[in-house]
């Protein structure tokens, strides 16, 4: 009878984990369910159950992934998390490692971001191959955004300072709503048709994600992979990306990262001719003391050789060359080619200090004409914004008696129900 072979407890439990950690059903799950027995330990982990009508799991989101959590879970939450299942070996239990969780609320948004991304991958728009190189001293720079936010103004102000030989250009976008995927992609195709900018930035300051959806819409992300022109997306968001992110040239954490990758600082480029000067000088020194030798070499061997032909005109013209050779001397001449460098450094912060003058009084006048046509401060002189299911209204006409409507003001919203309408 051959002898049966037993298993440890410790070599079973680290066989299923095995077998849990090479099944890639099981290393990358969506769940929806809802939190139970939620406890947060002192060092930052959070153990909870999830659970449905008929069915629970244990599950741990350790301290290091809870960084991206945009909300405080607690017991009675609806959740989708994102994670994968493994066997706590101690115990012998499985459970869910939770590497993200949002409210349920956006759960239907994170699946069709998840699909719509898994299907633009396969089809090679976030290929490596196909991304534009930026260029490294651009001469107009495009902006796609909205003019009114502070993305827009963060974006002006880095490169002003960075590099104010740059010109910029504003392409007036929506960035939050329905409409926004409709006005991104319009403004890439027309600044692909003006040509004027060597690079656009395309972005938002941060948000929810619905917030930030017109930047996952298939429409703006085939705008950014048929641009011709190179572009740098700016949605700012840190720890999550948008499709946007994955189809552009270079993507940025936020809009004054995107100014900062668009454009060169001034510094280094100044640091960089001092370097260049530097190194000409010391080429056009060791050129000229190895052209000096070599003139004084040629001109003794000749004369020692024949010393017959030393006469006194030839003394002369010795004199006369050697007079001449030291009015080219390498200190003279390295002292004019130094002030002329001068110069040329001086031209060029004279230059830029004009261009930064240039573009702040154009910037108080966009700011100035841009304050005019804000609609909040149109609002605050009493007028109103009227909305009925989040569709702008333009006319008593349009209104439907039978719903709601939404009267915004400057300061904030009132929800309203129509007693009557009447119509001029």
């Amino acid at each position: 009878m051959a002898e049966r072979t037993y298993l440890s407890v410790s070599a079973l439990n680290r066989y299923l984990k095995y077998r849990f950690e090479h099944d890639e059903n099981l290393q990358t799950i969506l769940l929806k369910a809802e939190i139970s027995n939620f406890k947060r330990h002192s060092r930052g982990h959070l153990y909870l159950t999830l659970k449905d009508d008929t069915s629970q799991i244990s599950a741990v989101m350790f301290a290091g992934n809870t960084k991206g959590l945009n909300f405080e879970p607690k017991d009675g939450d609806k959740v989708i998390i994102e994670g994968h299942v493994s066997v706590y070996e101690p115990y012998g239990t499985y459970q869910v490692y939770i590497n993200k969780m949002d409210l349920d609320g956006i759960g239907d948004l994170y699946l069709a971001y998840e699909k719509l991304k898994a299907e633009l991958q396969k089809q090679g728009l976030f290929e490596d191959s196909h991304k534009s190189k930026i260029p490294h001293y651009p001469r107009v720079i495009g902006v796609i955004t909205s003019p009114t936010g502070a993305a827009v103004r963060d974006i002006i102000n880095v490169i002003s300072i960075r590099y104010p030989l740059a010109k910029i250009i504003i392409y007036p976008a929506l960035v939050q709503g329905v409409d926004a995927k409709e006005s991104i992609t319009k403004q890439i195709v027309r600044a692909n048709q003006d040509r004027y900018a060597d690079v656009l930035i395309v972005g938002r300051g941060g948000g929810s994600i619905e917030d930030l959806w017109g930047f996952n819409e298939e429409i703006v992300a085939r705008a950014i992979y048929q641009s011709r022109i190179p572009i740098i997306s700016a949605v700012g968001h840190e720890t999550d990306f948008t499709i946007a992110d994955f189809v552009a040239d270079l993507r940025a954490s936020t809009p004054s990262h995107a100014a900062e990758l668009a454009v060169p600082s001034k510094q280094d480029i100044l640091k960089y001719l001092g370097n260049m000067k530097t190194r000409f000088m010391v080429s056009l020194n060791q050129s000229l003391e190895l052209s000096k030798k070599h003139f004084l070499q040629t001109t003794r061997n000749h004369y020692f050789q024949h010393p017959e032909k030393i006469t006194e005109s030839k003394k002369l013209a010795l004199m006369y060359l050697e007079d001449k050779l030291n009015a080219y001397k390498p200190a003279k001449r390295i002292e004019h080619l130094q002030q002329s460098i001068m110069q040329y450094q001086i031209r060029f912060q004279q230059a830029i200090l004009a261009k930064v003058k240039n573009k702040e009084g154009h910037y108080i006048q966009i700011s100035q004409k841009l304050d005019l046509v804000n609609p909040l401060n149109i609002m605050q002189k009493g007028f109103t914004i009227v909305k009925q299911s989040d569709v702008l209204k333009k006319s008593v006409k349009d209104i439907d008696t039978d719903q709601s409507i939404t009267v915004s003001f400057y300061d904030g919203d009132l929800d309203c129900n129509i007693i009557k309408k009447v119509v001029k």
